[in-house]
């Protein structure tokens, strides 16, 4: 295992930070990106190799795969695209500028990264790229529109291009968590202030009394089945390292009890159960 490389994204925190580790501990020469250049410092003092990486900026993805190939002599095993975020709302309060925003990192990010590590395994003659979806990449829940939509054209891409490249060695894999103990609430507050105008909306008695206190609450109960972060790491290492892996993988109770209703219910009880989510 020692000679496997890896890029990894969105290591700053959570799924991204405890991915790096744990492979680095596997024996995976690990490249792990942040966006901010601090936590890529903190990281390399904790011993792994890190690089900035900013899906908003094409230059910096461009100087961050060059470099990365460029120290392992133009080879990488694989890809795990984490790092993204969310811009809660309901879908008639978000600006066309919103939507633009959360599509450039969490989507155009993510296929611009692949388009520059393919060629690089089609050289090589093998390959592992693997997506982080999410329970809202198959299913919609209300006021999460924005990173809903972000994950279901994730999913898309990601199945056609498996299909693409279907015959070579290279593997499309989607991992699909359900509730991760991570920052991304937090993270959302920022994206939350600059896009929604809740005060102005229809909404409003929904945001003032449900939405907004527990999107700025210190701390919140644990959701039904949330999961660490580690048990993501557990699926990327199966989609990783199994001769055969599969094409999804489920992560947390409540992705696989959504599934299920999706598959077994009628669409009408499928909403009138996630609308009371």
């Amino acid at each position: 295992m020692g000679n496997r490389t890896i890029l990894i994204t969105g290591c700053s925190s959570g799924i991204g930070e405890d991915a790096a580790l744990t492979l680095s501990r596997r024996g995976w020469r690990v490249f792990a990106t942040c966006r901010s250049p601090d936590d890529c410092r903190r990281l390399a003092e904790g011993g792994l190799e890190s690089l900035v990486l900013d899906y908003d900026n094409e230059a910096s993805i461009e100087s961050a795969v060059a470099e990365i190939l460029e120290r392992t002599g133009g080879t990488l095993d694989a890809l795990f695209n984490n790092g993204a975020f969310a811009t809660p709302g309901a879908v008639e309060d978000l600006p066309r500028a919103a939507l633009r925003a959360i599509y450039e990192t969490n989507v155009f990010g993510y296929f611009d990264l692949i388009n520059r590590v393919l060629p690089a395994m089609r050289r090589q003659g093998h390959g592992r790229i693997v997506n982080c979806s999410s329970v809202f990449g198959f299913s919609a829940f209300p006021f999460r529109g924005a990173y809903v939509s972000t994950k279901f054209a994730l999913e898309g891409l990601s199945d056609t291009l498996r299909l693409e490249l279907r015959g070579t060695a290279i593997k499309v894999i989607l991992i699909r968590p359900g509730p991760i103990t991570t920052l991304i609430r937090q993270n959302a507050r920022p994206h939350f202030e600059s896009w929604i105008r809740w005060k102005e909306s229809p909404h409003r008695h929904l945001y003032e009394q449900i939405f907004v206190p527990r999107l700025y609450a210190d701390s919140l109960p644990r959701d039904f089945g949330e999961r660490p972060p580690s048990s993501v790491t557990r699926k990327l290492i199966h989609a990783l390292e199994s001769p055969n892996p599969g094409s999804h993988y489920h992560v947390t109770a409540p992705t696989y009890i959504v599934a299920a209703f999706k598959r077994l219910l009628p669409t009408r009880t499928v909403d009138w159960l996630l609308s009371r989510r």
